[in-house]
């Protein structure tokens, strides 16, 4: 029987820290203490940082290349495999093939995907977003980690978070200063959650509900007030007393448009028309929904009254 070989996956497009990361996390986070476990670093792609080869030697691990996606496939993994015989695989993912070679397609036997993470360059980022959103969204909708690295205290961290957060829910997201260091340094929301009322305007209402549904025990007791867009279907999905008050939301362009509502208990909520507006103030409380799968916020009216529709009914992550 072939042994388990943890694979780390680092995915990420070139010049946005994979390499540092991955001679970080074998250096200076002792994950090679000992030298014991052979580690094969599977690099596929020539950045400007170069592995340190006679140190790596000093933990025992060794890099091999791969130069084309083509030679991304099962037979030249196996080679690769048994050539080195390795416990551990550190893979440097090519940043402009697509991912799916890693998930979907057979790996070599015993290789075992352990993590996925990804690094991205906070100063590219968002244009890297508007321009090439098929090749991000590949490198960033599987990972569980994501490291966004060179910030600084510009960074936009709370949109940032939202527009991961669009597209890959349970990502855990890190602030990394270009030092090094973890920013922790709380986010920055562009309302007051201490107001007795929480305005959300429409250019906030996307970023407030990615908070809200990531962070709900934050938002348990207060009251907030919305324009939202009415979900409320003539059929047996929802209960008479439910609904479902929301807003289409776009990431970066038309084919991201998703719906983001949350479940809304209102004794008049049948008298609501299904895709009507409404301005509605309610207090959330955190509590089981069969529709969130587990805990999460729900909304209790304090009023819900009629509203005009917006000038644009879309709402975006910015």
């Amino acid at each position: 029987m072939a042994k388990d070989i943890p694979v780390y996956v680092f995915t990420g497009f070139m010049d946005s820290g994979k390499t540092t990361l991955i001679q970080e996390t074998l250096f200076e986070n002792d994950f090679a203490q000992g030298g014991e476990d052979k580690i094969l670093i599977l690099s596929c792609e020539d950045g400007d940082i170069e592995y340190d080869i006679e140190k790596l030697k000093t933990i025992n691990a060794k890099v091999a290349t791969i130069d084309s996606e083509d030679e991304f496939n099962l037979e030249n993994l196996t080679r690769i495999s048994k050539e080195y015989d390795p416990d551990v695989i550190f893979l440097e993912y090519n940043g402009t093939w697509g991912v799916d070679k890693i998930y979907d397609e057979p790996l070599p036997e015993g290789w075992v995907p352990a993590q996925s993470l990804a690094t991205v360059d906070a100063t590219t980022f968002e244009n890297y977003l508007n321009n090439m959103r098929t090749m991000m969204m590949e490198q960033l909708f599987k990972a569980e980690v994501v490291i966004f690295n060179r910030c600084t205290d510009a960074t936009p961290k709370t949109k940032f978070r939202g527009q991961i957060k669009s597209m890959n829910r349970p990502a855990q997201i890190v602030y990394e200063r270009a030092d090094g260091s973890i920013d922790d340094t709380p986010e920055e929301l562009p309302f007051d959650l201490d107001a007795d009322v929480i305005d959300i305007t429409d250019a906030d209402y996307a970023l407030w509900f990615m908070d809200c549904m990531e962070t709900p025990k934050k938002y348990d007791g207060k009251t907030v007030h919305f324009r939202g867009l009415v979900y409320n279907p003539n059929d047996k999905k929802l209960r008479r007393d439910v609904f479902v008050p929301g807003r289409f939301a776009m990431t970066c362009c038309v084919e991201d448009i998703q719906f983001l509502g949350m479940k809304c208990k209102w004794d008049n909520a049948s008298s609501l028309s299904h895709r009507s507006w409404v301005d509605i103030t309610a207090t959330i409380k955190v509590e089981f929904a069969k529709e969130y799968k587990g805990k999460g916020p729900v909304l209790y009216p304090v009023s819900v009254e009629p509203a005009e529709k917006p000038e644009d009914e879309l709402v975006y992550f910015s």
